[in-house]
């Protein structure tokens, strides 16, 4: 096909800005996939935030429009559904994260889209399918966008849209956090901080629908009632502050009302880890999965000594990549998962609709203390 004067100079811009990536190569980590080989018809606008260097959130990132791609044989075009804001594509934004895409990048890595075209040789996905995220960094704060297709996983579309852009990063840590280190049974205890976190409110409703206990520790704040009941409606068997739980007298009353705890989940680290390993049991563990407090884990070297607990860490990312070539291991999980949310024993944490037009203000409200719901951008 012959392309008009605009057509060719849209395309050698398109290709200067941001390189050619064939739809059969590896996807870089935010970066925006491309072709060699243009058709005009293929040629679409999506928005999106972009970003294209770290700094503060709501001034780094820009609304943009960009060009898509021709859909190749291995890739579709999904049109986004959903897409939340969470510390770590904050973290990402900040240029303070593990993991960070070349840049220009775009924000997001967690989302649920629907799948509006399919490429030839695609097997696995098929038109109108939901699908999230494998892996993080596909850049989900956009309209849409050309994937490949083995880079995404579907969901059933039986489940709010909610839940099913908020699945692929908390609810799979919580759910592999309370499988992957210690044995639990009903009856048994989990201690948590960050309790009205994304991950801490899906500890506390698997672990209810496993008829395990949690104890769970929150900041103080001016609506802690509020707060507190309502973890105590997800599940919670006891909601606590981190000021109560330091006083001895407050720890014993925890513990005649059930057995000290196998399994202490930290998403704070600083004094408030050290409180969660006074209450675990001998031969505990104790799993990092996040640092809000920004200080270092300090451990006691009685607990180590005397009660030999076990330090151990935890990031969904590398979960992910370490099985990606185990099939079922994803798939189970998410249908597990998907199961309890019908059940309606798995809900979506409280979220904030928000415009992608709205991003300033979504970015500012996600980065507030004491904020529990969840900045979601709907397209």
């Amino acid at each position: 096909m012959k392309l008009s004067r605009v057509a060719s100079f849209l395309i050698r811009r398109h290709h200067r800005a941001l390189g050619p990536v064939s739809c059969n190569e590896p996807v870089r980590y935010g970066a925006f996939l491309t072709k060699n080989n243009f058709s005009v018809s293929a040629v679409q606008d999506s928005t999106a935030l972009l970003y294209r260097k770290h700094g503060e959130p709501s001034q780094v990132v820009q609304l943009e429009s960009l060009e898509l791609p021709h859909v190749g044989p291995e890739c579709v075009l999904v049109k986004m559904l959903a897409a939340p804001i969470n510390p770590s594509d904050l973290n990402m934004l900040q240029g303070t994260y593990a993991l960070l895409p070349e840049l220009p990048a775009v924000g997001g890595n967690e989302g649920v889209g629907q799948v509006m075209e399919v490429g030839e040789q695609v097997k696995t996905l098929k038109l109108g399918d939901w699908v999230i995220p494998r892996d993080a960094g596909l850049g989900t704060w956009r309209t849409a966008a050309v994937l490949k297709a083995g880079d995404l996983v579907t969901l059933p579309k039986d489940i709010p849209v909610l839940s099913a852009a908020t699945l692929g990063v908390n609810p799979c840590t919580a759910f592999r956090m309370l499988a992957d280190f210690e044995e639990l049974k009903p009856g048994d205890t989990v201690i948590q901080n960050a309790a009205n976190s994304g991950v801490g409110q899906a500890v506390i409703q698997i672990a209810a629908a496993k008829g395990i206990q949690t104890i769970n520790v929150i900041r103080d704040r001016p609506d802690v009632q509020h707060l507190s009941d309502r973890l105590t409606a997800l599940g919670a068997t006891h909601v606590i502050t981190e000021e109560k739980l330091r006083q001895p007298e407050t720890k014993k009353e925890l513990l005649k009302s059930c057995p000290r705890p196998k399994l202490a989940l930290n998403g704070v680290g600083g004094k408030s880890a050290t409180e969660l390993l006074r209450l675990l049991q001998n031969g505990g563990s104790m799993v990092t999965y996040g640092g809000m407090a920004k200080q270092p884990v300090t451990v006691p070297v009685s607990a180590l000594i005397f009660k030999d607990v076990k330090i151990r860490g935890f990031w969904v990312t590398q979960w992910k990549r370490e099985n990606k070539h185990d099939e079922d291991a994803l798939r189970n999980m998410l249908d597990e998962l998907c199961v309890l949310i019908r059940a309606g024993k798995l809900s979506a944490p409280a979220c904030a609709e928000v415009r992608l037009q709205d991003f300033g203000k979504a970015l500012e409200n996600a980065m507030k203390p004491y904020v529990s719901t969840k900045q979601v951008f709907v397209m």
